[in-house]
């Protein structure tokens, strides 16, 4: 009796998960669309709630924000080509083909994918988002498994990025003068990473998170007869042969230039460069970590494994065509968020929570609250700047966990990340799919995650 009962509720988990990848690939539009679909939304709740929603308002705001972001677009752009470019040197493919190579089930797909991506991730977010998406690739040519419920798995192991060492919110509280260091800015002190990305209550959901979902997803593989596996485009190994030297120059002498291009003095000294700064200020200041330094670890790194200057930027130039679709949708949630700052709709939202909190539960309502925000602001540097001088202020007055309060923001990111599809894009455009098949299985670990994140804020010291 076991083994039908089993059966069936095996079947009836797999018929929900089938139906939720149906109803996204039949009511999820593109994820540029859809974030013009959200600007109009944004527009449509500002007009009903915020206080300062008058039609020069929102244009203005609008405008600003669209071009205000610029900067800290190219920031997450370089974190994911920086990612992107070690991710792609020799001695790393070798590895991922290696660590593939041993995925014979789905089963070991999963096991392999998720804590591999889920490291990788917390190291870095961008390098978590490069290193799933190409070894569920590699893993895909040499078993036969549902291709989007492998990159959906590698997309869920990467959602703990928010809790790691790449984490904006957590970086920029503990980097002296950070612009988005509110906590400095009103208590003239740091929040050191002990306390946020080490701490309990984030580390322990953390690996929670990746531990329950792999099992999870072991158990949402599709039946055989419903797999649909992963087809590598016939243009790839025309356009790779094509471009396998893509500075090649006409005649066979070696020119200067060609000398020049091929010369590790080039790396040498860009390295000599990033690894004494780093040296000089670290020595000077103490360890510590923020975005620019993130990507110029990762520069430094990239540059070492890929040998060359040309090497580099060959990884760099094809990494650029993952990041079009980043390009083109930061722009128009720049606008929302201005629009969201400008006529006050953000800080309604927030405010709401923060009015019913108390210090115990402020931390746990700015989580829920953070859940709303990051669906319309997919960035955690921009949400930050968006709901901190709300939540922050209210942790101070209530005397409330400072950085419990932040985290929840955070960690809101990492759960919301699994419905908003602004950082899948790059992820399914590496990987070769279309993303609504993605987004149907992630929604279960949206599901998974929002649990265990409230509970760790609620009951984890």
């Amino acid at each position: 009796m076991t083994g039908p009962q089993g059966q069936s509720r095996s079947g009836e988990r797999r018929g929900i998960v089938t139906g939720l990848v149906y109803l996204f690939e039949q009511v999820m539009p593109d994820p540029f669309v859809l974030s013009i679909a959200l600007t109009l939304v944004v527009i449509l709740l500002a007009m009903a709630f915020a206080p300062h929603a008058s039609l020069p308002v929102i244009l203005t705001s609008w405008y600003g924000g669209t071009f205000g972001i610029l900067g800290f677009a190219l920031q997450m752009i370089l974190i994911l080509a920086t990612g992107y470019a070690i991710a792609e040197a020799p001695i790393v493919q070798r590895g991922l083909r290696a660590m593939a190579a041993s995925a014979n089930t789905p089963a070991r797909a999963a096991l392999l994918v998720f804590p591999i991506v889920g490291v990788a991730a917390w190291l870095n977010w961008g390098l978590g988002l490069i290193v799933g998406a190409l070894l569920s690739r590699e893993i895909a040519k040499r078993v036969k498994v549902d291709f989007a419920w492998l990159v959906a798995g590698s997309y869920s192991a990467w959602s703990v990025c928010n809790s790691g060492l790449s984490s904006s919110i957590a970086l920029s509280q503990a980097s002296h003068g950070n612009a988005l260091n509110l906590v400095e800015k009103a208590t003239g002190q740091v929040v050191p990473l002990t306390q946020t990305i080490f701490a309990p209550f984030v580390f322990i959901p953390t690996v929670l998170v990746v531990v329950v979902m792999t099992a999870i997803f072991i158990r949402m593989h599709p039946n055989p007869e419903h797999v649909v596996p992963f087809n590598e485009p016939q243009a790839d190994a025309g356009s790779r042969a094509v471009e396998s030297d893509p500075h090649a120059r006409v005649g066979s002498d070696v020119t200067l230039a060609a000398y020049i291009e091929h010369s590790i003095l080039g790396t040498l000294l860009l390295l000599a460069l990033g690894i004494g700064y780093l040296g000089m200020t670290w020595h000077a200041k103490g360890f510590e970590l923020d975005i620019n330094t993130t990507i110029l670890i990762f520069l430094l790194i990239g540059l070492a494994l890929q040998g060359t200057p040309i090497a580099y930027a060959d990884a760099i130039r094809r990494a650029a065509r993952q990041t079009g679709s980043m390009l083109l949708q930061y722009p128009v949630y720049g606008g929302i968020m201005g629009i969201m700052t400008g006529t006050g709709l953000a800080s309604t939202i927030a405010k709401t929570f923060v009015a019913i909190a108390t210090a115990s539960t402020l931390p746990l309502w700015s989580y829920l609250s953070s859940l709303i925000i990051t669906l319309l602001i997919p960035s955690a540097g921009g949400h930050w700047a968006v709901q901190g001088p709300f939540v922050l202020p209210a942790a101070l007055s209530l005397h409330a966990s400072v950085p419990r309060t932040a985290m929840g923001v955070a960690m809101a990111e990492n759960v919301s990340n699994m419905l908003q599809p602004f950082w899948a894009v790059p992820v399914v455009a590496i990987a070769g799919i279309r993303i609504q098949r993605v987004m149907g299985y992630t929604a279960v670990t949206f599901a998974v995650s929002l649990v265990i994140y409230a509970l760790a804020l609620w009951l984890v010291p």
